[in-house]
């Protein structure tokens, strides 16, 4: 389960058993956990983090969905999809 990174207050990873679905990131604060689809940054399912958690987590994303992407496709070894 490599992690990405830690930023405020959360931790960034995903699972290296996911590679049949599409680019990902879960993300795990003190009490809750969530799941963006990267580059969307579109929310799968979040529990136990509220507005605020969410809006910070957001804002990660937004800055860091390239990374995040990249970091994916090194992982997993394919190649990321073009635009």
């Amino acid at each position: 389960m490599p992690t990405l990174f830690y930023e405020r207050g959360f931790r960034f990873f995903f699972y290296s058993n996911e590679n049949q679905e599409a680019c990902h990131v879960h993300v795990k604060g003190k009490d809750g956990e969530a799941k963006f689809w990267i580059p969307s940054c579109e929310l799968e399912f979040s529990y136990r983090l509220g507005a605020k958690d969410l809006k910070d987590i957001l804002e990660v994303l937004f800055s860091k969905r390239k990374e995040i992407e990249e970091k994916w496709h090194d992982h997993f070894k394919s190649k990321p999809a073009t635009n």
